[in-house]
């Protein structure tokens, strides 16, 4: 019993530590969305992504062996960061990445997917196989992604230059995954930092070739 509350708060300090990024990529998303559905937006998208990250759990061992995983869960972040400021400057207001519930829900359950390997693979190796102990260690780190998804919302709706920090953010967190990929390893062993920057300045880059282009 106790090595079961060891694993667990283990599990919930990953969360808390880990939670973060991925409250970014919740609120930035569900911010594309109609005010009235935005709330519904970052919950629906946070438990999609959670329930996703137990399925992944479950199977971490073959995720283990997927090559070139981590580099398209990388591509698909810079990818919706891209979007996320390309559209900043246009005249009709935000662009619309995600223009009903659904697909905001699925654009956050992937993203978060790609986000999260790390985590599920650090939640996976503290269970020590017990489905239980995962289940309830990930179902714990629902309330926090929401709170801080919901806070982090808040503050770009009244600030909306921060989408552009969010979304340098989330190109960083795409370049190392990017970089921590076997695959990616095999032709490139610098620092991850150097392939965090780089996705930055392509997300960054994006936003700045559609201000252009508005003028």
């Amino acid at each position: 019993m106790q090595t079961f509350f060891l694993a667990l708060l283990g599990i919930i300090w990953i969360d808390l530590l880990l939670s973060g990024d991925n409250a970014v990529v919740i609120a930035l998303v569900a911010r594309q969305l109609p005010a009235s559905k935005q709330k519904w937006g970052i919950i629906g998208g946070t438990v999609a992504a959670i329930g996703l990250r137990v399925v992944m759990a479950s199977i971490a061992g073959t995720l283990l062996g997927v090559p070139a995983l981590s580099i398209a869960g990388g591509a698909f972040l810079v990818y919706v960061a891209a979007k996320m400021v390309m559209g900043e400057e246009d005249e009709a207001g935000p662009s619309k990445v995600c223009t009903t519930l659904t697909s905001a829900i699925t654009t956050i359950a992937l993203a978060d997917a790609g986000m999260s390997l790390d985590n599920v693979m650090a939640i996976a190796g503290l269970a020590h196989g017990s489905y239980a102990l995962m289940w309830v260690g990930v179902l714990l780190s629902i309330p926090l992604v929401i709170a801080g998804a919901a806070l982090i919302s808040a503050v770009v709706a009244r600030f909306p230059v921060l989408v552009w920090a969010g979304a340098a953010l989330l190109g960083y967190v795409a370049g190392g995954l990017v970089a921590g990929d076997p695959w990616a390893q095999a032709v490139y062993n610098g620092p991850e930092f150097v392939v965090g920057i780089a996705g930055v300045a392509i997300v960054l880059a994006a936003g700045g070739y559609s201000r252009i282009r508005a003028i």
